[in-house]
């Protein structure tokens, strides 16, 4: 143990802020040349955990620490936090918050130039970062113009290019399309080789375990459940929980002996006016070359619409237009019949409600249902209105308890969810989610959409979308979810259909990056018992 580069031993913290302890006795080691795979629901502690190793706590988050954490034998007190940062180095989960040059090359060279190297070495540290998570191409962009997911490997080549020994990375795959987020498991797989520590916290279990985790450190309330192989944590926490893989859910349901029902998708016939249409719409940011090529689509009510593709792909770039934050080049988009160009975002908005990618674009109140309680009020809701659409939204996301905290103060998990609720409480007729399950656990996440397709009975009124349209690299939410799957690439449309004819063409999947999960491999191995794309639990009956 006394060789371990890193000694968590009976740690505990409290936030100033919030009552009740955020981890609470806390002990493990982790070696060189292991990954620790951290899993949990979102608030259980994970990201707490990680700022009393990198040092933010209690440096820059206050309230009362408790036991030690050991460096290559040195308590982290005893660290500057420059001395820290060379040895531990952190991937924040929202890459909003680690980005700061203005461009990809000098975004990545910040770390090493701030070590004082010199031009040729930090040059050196920049493409061999990029090389190693495949950036050459985005070596010369402006960070303003990437999507989230590009973010997400800038931050992380930022990270590899300080060479730290300990890494710890919260939420990495949250942002990646499918096979970036493979890409980037092998490369931390190799980090971990050559000897690195690794301490992985991720919601995307399934995908995570692609990474051959030594071992899994599962938590809950603020403690540890699980410490051990990845082999036995499934026999320790709850399928409803933990997203396992589908085989393994199949397993255990035909096991219990029950029988899991699962609502049929409403598919709408498609009606003369539909709700959005783009009508050959390009679109590129200042004098950069178009990022959407000649778009043709239409939205009509009572579709649920999955929109998928690799990073910078165009997908929230597309979803922008329909809100009119953003206006095409050439084309035109049309809102129930009104043109964008003459319309404001206000006044979009009570046709459109968009769910950012990034809760920092959207959160500044200084309580939550003071943040849910704006749309609302801009919208001209009266107090009982009011306070049914704020009350809804906080049960459909699970925000009991949260209503008078700062939304800051929260995890990023929990700040996803006040951005969702924000825009469920305004009851627009059209709902756009951007990447909703970034950040939540596989509990939270099954819940609220359940509340939001309106196959969950205790929240009716979150239900009361015309159409929904999400943007999302968790295919499994397009599988069990979409009656309509559009995949995008290199801004085209490359495929437009129901789920079970579009996630079926594994040439066109492969093309676009997605990455079948098991989930798809067993619902097209079971369609021609089943008809249609069903949950895990539901596939049971059929196996």
């Amino acid at each position: 143990m006394a060789n371990s580069p890193l000694i968590v031993e009976n740690l505990s913290f409290r936030y100033r802020d919030r009552q009740g302890a955020a981890i609470h006795d806390i002990s493990f080691e982790a070696n060189p040349g292991e990954i620790l795979l951290i899993a949990g629901a979102s608030g259980c502690g994970k990201t707490t955990l990680l700022r009393c190793i990198n040092g933010l706590i209690p440096r820059s988050y206050h309230g009362d620490l408790q036991g030690h954490v050991l460096v290559n034998g040195e308590n982290v007190s005893d660290f500057s936090l420059a001395r820290l940062a060379q040895t531990v180095g952190t991937l924040l989960q929202d890459p909003e918050k680690q980005i700061l040059g203005a461009h990809v090359k000098s975004e990545i060279a910040f770390g090493p130039e701030n070590l004082g190297l010199l031009a040729a070495e930090v040059n050196a540290r920049v493409d061999e970062a990029l090389a190693r998570l495949g950036l050459a191409h985005l070596r010369d962009r402006d960070t303003f113009s990437l999507s989230g997911g590009e973010k997400q490997k800038v931050a992380l080549a930022g990270l590899l290019a300080m060479r730290p020994s300990i890494l710890l990375l919260d939420e990495p795959l949250a942002s990646l399309d499918p096979a970036s987020a493979h890409e980037a498991l092998a490369a931390f797989r190799r980090l971990a080789d050559e000897g690195a520590t690794i301490l992985l916290v991720e919601h995307r279990v399934e995908d995570a375990l692609a990474s051959r985790p030594e071992r899994v450190l599962y938590m809950k309330e603020g403690g540890i459940h699980y410490l051990g192989a990845p082999d036995g944590l499934a026999d320790v926490v709850d399928r409803r929980e933990v997203k396992l893989p589908a085989p393994q859910v199949i397993k255990q349901v035909r096991s219990e002996g029950i029988k899991i029902a699962h609502p049929v998708r409403n598919v709408a016939p498609i009606q003369a006016e539909p709700l959005i249409a783009f009508e050959d719409v390009s679109f590129g940011y200042g004098d950069d070359p178009d990022v959407l090529h000649n778009i043709n689509l239409e939205i009509h009510a009572g579709e649920r619409v999955a929109l998928l593709g690799p990073n910078g792909a165009g997908k929230s770039t597309l979803v922008k237009h329909a809100i009119g934050l953003i206006k095409p080049r050439q084309g035109r988009v049309m809102v129930e019949g009104r043109d964008t160009r003459h319309l404001s975002v206000a006044q979009v908005a009570r046709t459109l409600g968009y769910c950012f990618q990034s809760p920092t674009h959207m959160l500044f109140a200084p309580t939550v249902r003071e943040e849910l309680e704006f749309g609302p009020k801009n919208l001209g809701f009266k107090p009982p209105e009011l306070n049914d659409s704020v009350n809804a939204s906080v049960l459909t996301v699970n925000l009991r308890g949260l209503e008078n905290d700062p939304p800051l103060a929260l995890s990023f998990g929990q700040q996803k969810r006040v951005t969702i609720a924000c825009v469920l409480a305004m009851r627009s007729r059209i709902l756009a989610l951007d990447e909703p399950t970034a950040g939540q656990d596989y509990g939270n996440y099954m819940s609220f959409m359940d509340g939001i397709m309106g196959l969950n009975d205790s929240t009716p009124s979150a239900s009361n979308f015309d159409a929904i349209l999400f943007i999302t690299h968790d295919l499994d939410l397009a599988v069990i979810y979409a009656s309509r799957v559009i995949l995008l690439s290199d801004g085209h449309v490359a495929a437009d259909g129901p789920p079970e004819a579009v996630l079926n063409d594994r040439n066109l999947l492969e093309r676009c990056r997605i990455v079948p999960t098991t989930l798809l491999e067993e619902n097209l191995r079971l369609l021609p018992k089943t008809g249609a794309f069903l949950r895990a639990e539901a596939l049971a009956d059929f196996a």
